[in-house]
């Protein structure tokens, strides 16, 4: 007995040799029209701060391990972006955690196939179907995901008859697509639609609540019945004002009112309070879903790193699409990846601004193999061919 505990000292004693892992975050910021209200002002340091939680998180767990987890942080310009990725590519590192709109998206991927993307930013469907890149991760929901998780809250209310609002900029006319798709595959109504234009105004200026107040009942009325206003506006320039500004007095879901988002700063459920809590001492400031984001995107990295005592970022990719993975995100949910299209699966909390009015996948909603899968692309609906099928 003396032996044994002489000798499980020892091995307690011994430094535990693991691995290093040095990831980055690349950060792509845009010009920005002044928000519509100033408590949506994006902080500095959005994402960054969700980075630097999930490397202190990792850093708690692979510390008994021997295992190491640096992340630095890069902020550039569409501009830039070849110089950041050279940089990144300089120092020999395997991990990327991007934000990006899809287009700069796509060139960075392309340009360095030996290194693993997270996206943290981009919710365009197609970059999950026939534009999927076989290094690309997606944390971020798509808009097939949020616009599912709409319609399925509808479909359980019974609100079965829609007036779709939307804008006039490109991104927006997508997000619409996404909700006619949506309410296709739940047997939902689009009674009408309406469409409203970015005449490309101050949107402080020109969007003030007298304004508003005179034109926007007159672009929604002598609409046929209807049960909710659905909005798609991707661009946020007329959304919240829609709620109390309808001509008919109706539910209001997607851009405004109760909106589809991954996290949210209200929420205390499933261990939520003592992510908040870690998140606001380190940041100095609520949590945003971009912040989420990126920390799940370590996070889920760290983990496989600490199954497979690995940094290899083929290793990292197979075991992240197994069916040995799965992640504690306070979401109430594990959460896991496609095998087919690499995005993350998750549920969707239906938000108002102040608390979680609900959470997507609703009840009633069946699945073959996950009741996740019910929002966004399934297998067969994906046309992503660089994933392999069956991990």
């Amino acid at each position: 007995m003396r032996m044994f505990a002489i000798l499980f000292a020892l091995v307690l004693a011994t430094p535990v040799r693991g691995v290093g892992l040095h990831a980055t975050v690349l950060r792509v910021d845009y010009p920005q029209f002044a928000p519509i209200s100033r408590f949506d002002k994006k902080p500095a340091d959005l994402i960054i701060a969700g980075a630097a939680l999930a490397t202190q998180d990792n850093q708690t767990t692979g510390h008994f391990l021997g295992h190491t987890f640096e992340t630095s942080t890069i902020a550039t310009t569409p501009e830039n972006v070849a110089d950041a990725l050279a940089q990144i590519k300089a120092q020999d590192i395997s991990i990327v955690v991007l934000s990006a709109k899809s287009s700069e998206l796509k060139v960075l991927v392309d340009s360095a196939p030996n290194i693993l993307f997270f996206n943290v930013s981009s919710g365009d469907t197609k970059l999950r179907d026939v534009e999927c890149r076989a290094n690309l991760f997606h944390i971020t929901p798509s808009n097939a995901m949020r616009a599912d998780a709409v319609a399925q809250f509808a479909a359980y209310k019974r609100w079965s008859r829609w007036l779709l609002v939307h804008g006039s900029n490109p991104a927006d006319l997508e997000l619409a697509e996404e909700y006619r798709r949506a309410a296709t595959k739940f047997g939902i109504d689009i009674v009408e639609e309406r469409e409203i234009l970015d005449t490309g105004g101050s949107r402080r200026a020109d969007t003030g609540h007298v304004a508003v107040q005179r034109q926007i009942p007159v672009l929604v009325q002598g609409v046929k019945p209807h049960d909710i206003v659905v909005v798609a506006d991707a661009s946020d320039v007329f959304a919240p004002y829609l709620p109390f500004h309808l001509w008919d007095p109706r539910p209001t879901m997607g851009s405004a009112g109760l909106r589809p988002v991954n996290f949210n700063a209200a929420t205390e459920s499933w261990g939520g309070t003592q992510f908040q809590s870690r998140f606001e001492r380190l940041a100095g400031r609520y949590v945003t879903e971009a912040d989420y984001d990126a920390w799940l995107a370590l996070r889920a990295v760290g983990e496989a790193v600490v199954r497979t005592g690995s940094n290899d970022p083929e290793v990292l990719r197979d075991y992240i699409l197994s069916a040995s993975f799965e992640l504690a995100a306070f979401k109430g949910w594990p959460v896991t990846f496609r095998t087919w299209n690499g995005q993350m699966r998750q549920p969707i909390l239906l938000y108002d601004g102040r608390i979680t009015a609900s959470v997507s996948p609703q009840e009633g909603f069946l699945h073959q193999y996950s009741l996740l899968d019910t929002l966004g692309l399934d297998r067969f609906e994906s046309r992503c061919t660089q994933f392999l099928e069956g991990q």
